[in-house]
């Protein structure tokens, strides 16, 4: 069985996370999203308020499973037998930094492959900063974010003007 881990903040799940994880779930036997905790970043949203809405946007896929973790990728990955993280790739400023961090992950543990897909098009310039700028200006995020979770974003992007 292989397991793939597509791991990110997700402070908020984008229709581009959406777009990578649906695709990879088409290719791999399952796909484990991990919410990883991230010392230098506040987030809009609590890990487990993240969770819960990425869970409300993937109730339906089967080979989809959804966690967090506070440590190393690799360590995670050695818990749950999987070696491929599926790193979502917009541009060439994205690529640069990704592939650094699959150089890290392939030294701690040589045994983890890095796969890299290609975001669609319409998705290229989208990232759950910006979304959380345009909100908590009052912008429309529709089409930005999956339509069930939007009052969220916006209720919360409105409470920590």
């Amino acid at each position: 069985m292989k397991v793939a881990v597509y791991p990110g903040s997700f402070d908020p799940i984008t229709n581009g996370h959406l777009d990578i994880i649906k695709r990879a779930a088409n290719v791999f036997d399952e796909v484990i999203v991990v919410v990883l905790l991230n010392p230098q970043k506040k987030g809009l949203f609590s890990v487990e308020e993240r969770l819960e809405l990425i869970k409300r946007v993937l109730k339906f896929n089967q080979n989809i499973k959804i966690e967090c973790y506070n440590g190393l990728l690799v360590d995670f990955m050695k818990e749950k037998g999987a070696k491929v993280i599926i790193k979502g790739l917009r541009a060439m400023s994205d690529f640069e930094y990704e592939f650094q961090m699959a150089l890290m992950n392939n030294k701690l543990d040589p045994d983890v492959e890095t796969v890299f897909m290609m975001t669609r098009a319409e998705y290229s310039y989208l990232s759950s900063s910006s979304v959380k700028q345009v909100a908590v200006f009052g912008g429309c995020i529709k089409g930005l974010v999956p339509d069930e979770i939007i009052s969220d974003i916006l209720k919360k992007s409105q409470s920590s003007k």
